[in-house]
């Protein structure tokens, strides 16, 4: 099966890593954080990351790419945050 453009990336690579320590990371939070939705958020936010990587890749210009990237550096700082 071919690889997808992202899929060569190793920044997409290691979105990915990121995604599979968060969600170690975050199902061992006290539950009383599930009531400010902190997990939940930062879930999304490291899943973003690699989902416009994934989706800029795959766009035409690279100018569409490098928007995707700006937009997954916002989310890098959500995750920092």
């Amino acid at each position: 099966m071919r690889k997808r453009p992202h899929e060569h990336l190793d920044v997409w690579k290691k979105s990915i890593e990121l995604v599979e320590i968060d969600y170690k990371i975050t199902a061992k939070f006290p539950k009383e954080e599930e009531v400010y939705a902190l997990p939940l958020q930062l879930r999304r936010s490291v899943v973003s990351i690699s989902a416009n990587i994934a989706e800029g890749s795959a766009r035409q210009t690279k100018n569409d790419l490098k928007q995707f990237l700006y937009i997954s550096r916002g989310s890098i700082s959500e995750v920092e945050t």
